[in-house]
């Protein structure tokens, strides 16, 4: 297929994936501000001065990071796989399917979309947290977009994945609940590992989501409890399986060919 016409299929699917969100924003975009302002006014003006220092930092100004990355982890995981099982239950990814679209355009469409949504609602928190700890000076503005861009992709590719196997909305909400946010509450992103017993520590180093999290932390304030150059090679990893994983799926036809 000409490159012309792949950029065609590309465009079409992520303008039909903001134009479903941004539709309905007051159910995916609204509720994720309001949720995570309330995270900064219970966790950081009312617990956070009993805590005091953390990292060298206002306890609000350390966990704004964390809440930043949970709210484009959430959000870019939740709209790939709420999408793509309503186009599988709506019986509409047939019709791409049959299409001579290549199978990485259509994965890469959908990606896009959770990217997007990720990237838009981690700006708004963004401005939000802004309303409490000021205007940060950002350590390093690479690693900050970076991290952000790939961790919207990874839990894309995630989400992509559930909406494949999920055998109904109930599905959906499955691995969030129980997977998804034990996995973020527990890293790292209301306090420092360093502060957990040993044991703990290297129990939470097993947890994917403590990278994305203090390599985000690193790059907004210059600390975190893990090595910048290890949480990119993860990050990239774990891309580069669930990506590899996806396309097989989808040739071999998972949860979409009867």
């Amino acid at each position: 297929m000409p490159p012309e016409r792949l950029f065609i299929a590309y465009r079409t699917i992520i303008t039909k994936e903001i134009t479903r969100f941004m539709r309905i924003w007051s159910q995916t975009i609204l509720p994720a501000a309001i949720s995570m302002a309330l995270y900064f006014i219970i966790f950081g003006n009312l617990i956070g001065p009993r805590i005091g220092v953390m990292g060298g930092f206002s306890y609000m100004e350390f966990i704004a990071p964390g809440i930043i990355m949970m709210s484009i982890i959430n959000n870019a995981y939740s709209n790939v796989s709420s999408s793509f099982f309503g186009a599988r239950f709506q019986r509409h990814i047939e019709e791409m399917l049959v299409a001579p679209i290549p199978y990485w355009v259509i994965l890469a469409g959908y990606i896009s979309g959770g990217v997007l949504r990720g990237l838009i609602v981690g700006l708004i928190v963004t401005v939000i947290a802004m309303f409490f700890i000021g205007l940060p000076s950002i350590y390093s503005p690479f690693i900050v977009i970076s991290i952000v861009i790939l961790t919207s992709v990874l839990f894309s590719l995630g989400g992509f994945l559930n909406g494949m196997f999920a055998n109904n909305f109930d599905d959906i909400s499955i691995i969030p609940t129980f997977v998804l946010t034990p996995l973020i509450y527990l890293g790292g992103v209301f306090y420092s590992i360093d502060l957990l017993p040993d044991i703990w520590q290297s129990i939470s180093l097993a947890n994917p989501i403590l990278y994305m999290v203090n390599a985000f932390r690193y790059g907004i304030l210059g600390v975190s409890d893990i090595g910048i150059h290890v949480a990119f090679i993860i990050i990239l990893l774990f891309i580069l399986a669930l990506s590899s994983l996806s396309l097989y799926l989808l040739h071999r036809g998972t949860g979409i060919k009867t």
